[in-house]
């Protein structure tokens, strides 16, 4: 994925997160349904940041940014902590 891909990525997932939010006000959903649906959102954006980090640092240290990969949602989500 180019840089513009995973950005317009991002912004896609943010909107779904926003839609979602408004249909739990609404009433659309349920809690649970919003909170599972939400927590999968999080480590689509997590895994979506940390693959256009990877991009640009490789960029930044004179490498080729296609080289990096996506990491898995598990990864990224024990770094995290």
């Amino acid at each position: 994925m180019r840089d513009d891909e995973i950005l317009t990525k991002i912004s896609a997932l943010v909107d779904e997160e926003h839609e979602l939010r408004e249909k739990l006000t609404a009433g659309e959903v349920t809690t649970d349904e919003e909170h599972a649906r939400v927590k999968e959102l999080e480590t689509a954006l997590d895994r979506c940041w940390d693959l256009l980090r990877q991009r640009r640092a490789r960029r930044g240290a004179g490498e080729d940014p296609d080289d990096a990969a996506a990491r898995t949602g598990r990864t990224i989500e024990d770094y995290r902590q």
